[in-house]
């Protein structure tokens, strides 16, 4: 569990945040006027060419904003064994939210998931990613997280994901259903560093948090709604690191 000192200075972050987001539905009630909607997901086709896995297990690390969105979204996904926030890009001496949140470190907010090959492919989690889990079109943000740190990078496990990762980029590209091209990065996966304990299943534990509902709460309905057949409706929780 994280000290008290980090906890007030967190939660004191975080009240702030919640607050300016509060706020444009308060005024939009004040003056009779409908708050911005969320940003709806854009439903693709899956990649032309998967990356054929042997075995049970295999990882993958993605970045696309805040990590409790993404880890909810993945931790909803059938073939799903393990997702786990943390950061990647930087050195583990500047692996923590405090220094991450500089935007200076290198790091991106990512989440390792371990799934089995046999059950939902890589494809199919870039699919899910690009689609779902955040907009890949938006560089160096995603909705009211602005920096590095929240940009949108793959770091491939091997080469063969790197480049299916590549090949359904520019076949998304050609699609013309996002309404700007994908800036989404591709970077070597040097290390995957997990996050504070507090982050962990954060999306689960917290469903009434305003962040949450605004931003992430839609993104599990969209991933029901666009793949049925790859939701569970139990998420896989980290709980303990």
């Amino acid at each position: 569990m994280p000290s008290s000192a980090l906890s007030t200075s967190f939660a004191g972050r975080r009240s702030l945040l919640v607050a300016l987001l509060i706020l444009p539905a308060l005024l939009s009630v004040l003056w009779n006027q409908p708050a911005a909607a969320q940003e709806a997901p854009v439903e693709i086709p899956p990649p032309a060419v998967d990356l054929v896995e042997t075995g049970t297990s295999a990882t993958a690390v993605f970045a696309g904003g805040c990590f409790w969105g993404v880890q909810g979204v993945f931790q909803h996904v059938k073939g799903v064994t393990r997702a786990v926030s943390g950061y990647s890009g930087g050195s583990a001496e500047t692996a923590t939210y405090e220094q991450t949140g500089s935007g200076t470190t290198g790091h991106a907010e990512s989440v390792e998931v371990t799934y089995d090959p046999s059950v939902v492919t890589y494809g199919d989690l870039l699919q899910v990613y690009f689609s779902v889990a955040h907009n890949p079109t938006q560089l160096n943000y995603q909705g009211p997280d602005h920096g590095t740190q929240y940009r949108s990078t793959i770091f491939p496990a091997t080469e063969e994901q790197a480049e299916t990762a590549r090949a359904y980029i520019a076949q998304l590209d050609e699609t013309g259903l996002f309404e700007g091209p994908i800036v989404t990065t591709i970077e070597p996966l040097e290390a995957f560093y997990p996050a504070e304990q507090y982050h962990q299943d954060f999306l689960t534990l917290n469903p009434t948090w305003p962040y949450i509902v605004f931003h992430d709460l839609p993104k599990i309905a969209a991933l029901k709604q666009l793949f049925p057949d790859a939701y569970r409706e139990e998420p896989v929780l980290v709980g303990t690191l």
